[in-house]
């Protein structure tokens, strides 16, 4: 040994003033010398446990901005990492759709014959992003968290939730843009639930992938024969907007029943 611990060194290891990295290395010393072992009490199985705390410390990832801000709002720290490390809450995610809708929205100020576009297209997002978070080919922590408690449709109902919050606050941030009447800037928001449980639900019966695709085909066929029509805004007129109420309805009813049976998605 080419140094031992010295008393104002030992002192504050033993009051617990030493920073961690410091507190490891006088740890990794007594480890092997025997001679400040006698000045210092040393107890192996303490040690192992204060390495463990330590390197739990030092190595355990920090929560991002985002992360935080959802534990202050009470999100639990567990299910706060697990969101933010939904594939499709990915930053490049994120900035397509931001483009997405900045296209739309410029495009309708050009020219209001596009408002319809970003109406149709807004209610698509939500199934988009759920196709994109959940399963074994777009998550490359699938098969870890299907050894979780959150396994399931517990995980899938989880980030449906994050996904559908996120698509509603940029649309939401997008729509007063549109040069259209503020009932019709918002027309797209029962849809976009409607369509969002329908994709749940389904996927109890096929991959999410495919539930998606078929229900944002069903919605795309119900706005494009409003559109051939001649009239696209009946397919955001109250009484459609009744209709999608109703149906959204229906579905968290029995999403909610499913659940209680524990019943799970084939994912």
């Amino acid at each position: 040994m080419t140094w031992h611990v010295s008393d104002d060194l030992r002192e504050g290891y033993l009051g617990g003033g030493l920073d961690p990295a410091l507190a490891m290395s006088v740890e990794t010393h007594l480890a092997r010398c025997a001679a400040c072992r006698a000045a210092v009490p040393y107890e192996p199985e303490w040690l192992e446990e204060s390495w463990r705390r330590l390197e739990a410390r030092l190595v355990a990832p920090r929560p991002g901005p985002a992360e935080r801000l959802l534990a202050r709002c009470g999100v639990p720290a567990h299910l706060a990492r697990l969101l933010m490390a939904t594939p499709t809450l990915s930053r490049a995610w994120l900035a397509a759709v931001g483009a997405a809708l900045a296209f739309a929205v410029l495009a309708a100020r050009v020219d209001p014959a596009f408002v319809p576009a970003f109406l149709v297209a807004a209610p698509v997002l939500p199934p988009a992003g759920i196709a994109l978070a959940y399963g074994p080919r777009v998550d490359p922590a699938y098969e870890l968290l299907a050894a979780t408690p959150l396994a399931g449709a517990r995980l899938l109902l989880t980030r449906a939730a994050a996904v559908l919050s996120t698509a509603v606050v940029l649309a939401g941030a997008a729509s007063p843009l549109l040069p259209a009447p503020p009932w019709l800037c918002a027309a797209w928001l029962l849809p976009s639930l409607a369509v969002t449980l329908a994709c749940l639900a389904l996927s109890r019966l096929v991959r999410v992938p495919l539930a998606a695709l078929a229900v944002t085909g069903l919605w795309l066929a119900v706005a494009g024969a409003a559109g051939f029509a001649g009239d696209w805004v009946s397919a955001f007129a109250p009484a459609a907007q009744i209709g999608y109420a109703a149906a959204a309805a229906v579905l968290l009813l029995r999403l909610r029943a499913a659940r209680t049976r524990g019943e799970t998605d084939t994912g």
